[in-house]
């Protein structure tokens, strides 16, 4: 082959390929048709005053109310008050990294927090932040801590009983899925113990539980997750916790972030039951919080929408249509008041959100009457809606027999010449005060119930020494379970107490009685 073939070779080997100048063009055209001109504007101001978890900033105009803002330190905040000139801000954290002249970002965010069945056995505080020590909580779900509260056509009636597992509450304070019931009384008389005793009750259910506590002492807090732990309980509970020692917004987050908690597995259509210990030191943050942000006080230095910040929290509890997933969220709000004074502020204005309460008395507590249930103060609105047909027929004479014996118990002290209707009246009176205590952590199942209040009830039991009974109703219900499973697990399934079916307890509980007594 010759030099110049070769050259021509190496030539058409190493030349470019042909640019199609057109193609080229067409490109160019359709990335600039592609290229939109955008700008992004971050509004900012600056912080000229902070004090007392409380800071106020300047410049952000277009803030919404509720919407998080990060401060230059990493802080974070919820704008509260949108005053004409600057906005009041609450620090979910401490103040002592915020310093004046401090940047402030909007975020465009209202608070989230994270929600899903990772949640199940956790301890995390009101931001859905771990602190149990047991690793980050891994779900890709998220909810806003406050929502609006489900409309009308949303909710159906409440006709399912939630089961205490407590014979004085599920006789005569019936508590339905989906309801509000209000736990009420003084210091130290038993509330958190019948939330507690609820929460245990559920194992077994298919309800899953969210117990928030409000300004508690953090050896409370550890106390109870120990106890729920202890019971197996924890499995289907996740406890909320802001501590006396955390900031005043975060104890006023909390509620509402337990409840966002609870809705996720509401819309999921399950049944949960969400425990708010208190609302009154709910109430006490919220008006520490106003204070500094200088909203003006009134009754008893709350501020005037004191009422709107329990109303929005319980409005969200209730029961779902089937077209809306068919759950519900059953609400137990704790209200501690001072000398039993039920018509203090906060007390009523919970009372009229709420469809019912159970009002506990120191009197009762100290006498050893536990649960310290006060009979006639107690109410449920939901009433026999909420209990199964068995129950209702058992529990109705129970209120009236009570009210009656503690009339007559009141003048009797008065008097040592008694009739003997009047002795028969408070003997029977005794025996059901007796079969309506009940120890602390030993929720009952419900044909354990049935069974013992029925013997009280068609006075099986007035023969019985005052300090046997607890011995004869356990006594009772091993030997049915013993001895007669059949006749319990009608009990169980819930269906009308018939006469047949009366009959049949009634005379197994006479053998019962009749053999006890050869014994003793």
């Amino acid at each position: 082959m010759s030099l110049a073939a070769d050259r021509t070779e190496i030539e058409n080997k190493t030349a470019p390929p042909a640019f199609d100048v057109s193609a080229l063009g067409l490109q160019i055209k359709d990335e600039v048709l592609k290229f939109v001109l955008s700008a992004k504007v971050d509004e900012s101001g600056r912080v000229f005053q902070v004090g007392d978890g409380v800071a106020r900033v300047i410049g952000l105009e277009n803030a919404v109310s509720g919407e998080l803002l990060e401060f230059e330190s990493g802080v974070t905040g919820i704008a509260m008050n949108l005053e004409t000139d600057n906005i009041a801000v609450v620090l979910l954290g401490k103040d002592s990294g915020v310093n004046e002249g401090d940047f402030v970002m909007r975020t465009g965010r209202v608070a989230h927090i994270p929600v899903g069945d990772a949640l199940l056995g956790r301890v995390v505080n009101a931001l859905g932040e771990q602190i149990d020590q047991k690793g980050a909580i891994l779900t890709p779900f998220t909810r806003q801590i406050e929502r609006t509260a489900p409309g009308v056509l949303a909710r159906k009636s409440v006709d399912k009983p939630l089961l205490t597992g407590i014979k004085a509450i599920d006789a005569m304070v019936p508590i339905g899925r989906g309801q509000r019931q209000l736990i009420i009384g003084d210091r130290q008389t038993g509330k958190t113990a019948i939330a507690i005793d609820t929460i245990l009750n559920q194992r077994g259910q298919d309800v899953n539980c969210v117990y928030v506590a409000i300004g508690q002492k953090n050896s409370t807090v550890a106390r109870i997750v120990n106890i729920l732990t202890e019971y197996d309980a924890m499995r289907y509970t996740t406890v909320v916790a802001a501590g006396a020692a955390e900031a005043a917004p975060l104890q006023y987050l909390a509620p509402y972030s337990g409840c966002a908690v609870a809705e996720y597995w509401m819309e999921q259509g399950k049944d949960v039951l969400i425990v708010f210990d208190d609302l009154s030191k709910h109430a006490v943050a919220y008006r520490a919080m106003s204070l500094l942000m200088q909203r003006p006080p009134g009754r008893e230095a709350y501020p005037g929408d004191v009422f709107y910040l329990h109303s929005r929290l319980l409005e969200r509890a209730g029961r779902l249509t089937e077209a809306h997933g068919g759950g519900s969220i059953t609400a137990l709000p704790i209200i501690e008041t001072l000398g039993g004074d039920m018509s203090a502020y906060i007390p009523t204005n919970v009372i009229s959100i709420t469809d019912g309460q159970i009002y506990l008395e120191a009197e009762s507590f100290n006498a050893g009457i536990r649960p310290a249930i006060n009979p006639g103060l107690s109410v449920s609105r939901v009433g026999g809606a909420a209990q199964t047909k068995a129950m209702k027929r058992i529990a109705a004479p129970i209120r009236t027999e009570l009210a009656q014996y503690r009339e007559l118990a009141s003048f009797a002290q008065f008097s040592s010449d008694l009739d003997k209707d009047t002795r028969d009246r408070l003997r029977h009176g005794e025996r059901i005060v007796e079969v309506l205590k009940q120890p602390q952590y030993k929720p009952i199942a419900l044909e354990h119930e049935i069974l013992i209040l029925l013997a009280v009830t068609r006075h099986l039991t007035d023969a019985v020494r005052v300090e046997d009974i607890a011995d004869f109703a356990r006594e009772l219900v091993a030997w049915f379970g013993l001895w007669h499973t059949a006749l319990l697990d009608e009990l169980r399934q819930g269906f009308a107490l018939g006469a047949e079916l009366e009959e049949k307890i009634l005379a197994e509980i006479e053998r019962f009685r009749a053999g006890r007594a050869a014994k003793a």
